[in-house]
């Protein structure tokens, strides 16, 4: 299949006239119809350019004739919404994605806040950015409810318990230390160069 990967113009200032991704949608469904490997070529961004030459379009063109003629009509459907998206990548690998609304770029998704996974792979893939952030709000934000429930009813119960540290009778060997926590936590220390250390709690 002949993809068609359209740039969405950069957001250089408040005054900058962004384009109407419908016209795009609209000259496409008329170039697909016709045929027209040329109008094609010059729609495709710089990058899809790198990938493929204008012969090479010509003859994906030429070979799908039909399709892209099923492509024009599903296009220019009644009914359909066209949305204008773009990305943005940073320097550590993280992106945002952005969707154009009443003529303005909007926030859509970004790895600082996880949007909802459409399947186990991006599930995945936003556990770990947000443990590569070190981000406990964003570990809240991709655990299943029950999960997060639980974490957060253990870590209330551990706050409580904390209340009185004074009061709570550590049992010290030497540089470790273990201390019962009402509420059945066990928080175990380490004392490392004079400093004593959380080294486990459950």
């Amino acid at each position: 299949m002949l993809a068609l990967l359209l740039v969405a113009p950069a957001v250089g200032c408040a005054a900058t006239t962004i384009p109407d991704p419908k016209e795009a949608v609209s000259a496409y469904a008329d170039a697909a119809k016709r045929g027209d490997a040329d109008a094609i070529y010059e729609m495709l961004s710089e990058k899809s350019k790198r990938g493929l030459s204008r012969d090479e379009v010509k003859k994906l063109v030429a070979d799908e004739r039909a399709e892209l003629g099923d492509q024009a009509k599903a296009v220019s459907a009644p009914g359909v919404v066209v949305k204008a998206r773009a990305k943005v990548r940073y320097g550590d690998g993280e992106d945002a994605s952005l969707e154009l609304e009443d003529g303005e770029f909007r926030i859509a998704t970004a790895d600082a806040l996880p949007a909802g996974a459409r399947s186990p792979q991006q599930a995945l893939s936003q556990l770990r950015r947000v443990l590569a952030r070190r981000s406990y709000a964003g570990l809240m934000q991709v655990l299943s409810s029950s999960t997060r429930s639980a974490i957060e009813s253990d870590l209330r119960s551990l706050v409580k318990g904390l209340e009185d540290p004074e009061g709570l009778e550590v049992d010290q060997t030497g540089d470790n230390a273990t201390v019962q926590i009402p509420g059945g936590h066990k928080v175990k220390l380490k004392r490392e160069g004079g400093v004593w250390r959380v080294e486990d709690f459950d």
